[in-house]
């Protein structure tokens, strides 16, 4: 299967630096990180969070690069594989629309072994939220505890644009990062 999705050439005519599905993931994976899309590092590399995101969502997680990296232990699958591009005024485009519907559950069928999804920003949020997301993803974040009990974790992209948002909300520091510690620990002791 994952070599199906690492040859996907679904949209390539929109990707300004061509297709690169970046997908990483084993059966037993007990964890899923479902971000956005990579930026142009992770393209260049093929290795899902090779970036300043990721190195802040590996400290969220408290965990190593080695750890993160076991895909018998985590999952990764963002909401498009393939870098989108830039908007003119900066910032990645959106991930491409094609694909969460193309590859997600037919990729969600072969991890029956998940017990915690992070969905790192809004477009995680709304795909997988639907009509229990708020109408704002602060709002959404705040009240991550509502979506626990599914097994689902709403957070915020750990981009260094989202710097000023965690100084603006304390609460997800001192009480949403201390719940992800603890479930993620759990799901990975099983």
């Amino acid at each position: 299967m994952l070599a199906d999705v690492r040859a996907c050439r679904l949209c390539a005519a929109h990707l300004p630096l061509g297709p690169r599905p970046v997908v990483r993931m084993a059966v037993s994976a007990p964890v899923l990180v479902i971000g956005q899309a990579p930026g142009t590092k992770v393209h260049q590399t093929g290795l899902p969070w090779n970036d300043a995101s990721g190195d802040r969502l590996r400290d969220w997680l408290q965990m190593s690069h080695a750890e993160f990296y076991d895909p018998a232990k985590l999952a990764i699958m963002p909401m498009g594989f393939c870098y989108p591009g830039r908007f003119a005024r900066g910032g990645d485009l959106p991930p491409r629309p094609e694909c969460a519907p193309t590859w997600h559950d037919v990729l969600l069928r072969h991890l029956p072994h998940v017990r915690l999804t992070l969905l790192i920003g809004q477009y995680a949020q709304a795909r997988y939220l639907g009509i229990q997301r708020a109408k704002t993803m602060t709002e959404t974040v705040h009240r991550f505890e509502q979506f626990l009990a599914d097994g689902l974790l709403p957070m915020p992209h750990p981009s260094w644009r989202n710097t000023a948002w965690i100084r603006k909300n304390p609460w997800f520091e001192s009480e949403l990062l201390p719940v992800l510690r603890d479930r993620v620990k759990d799901a990975l002791a099983g």
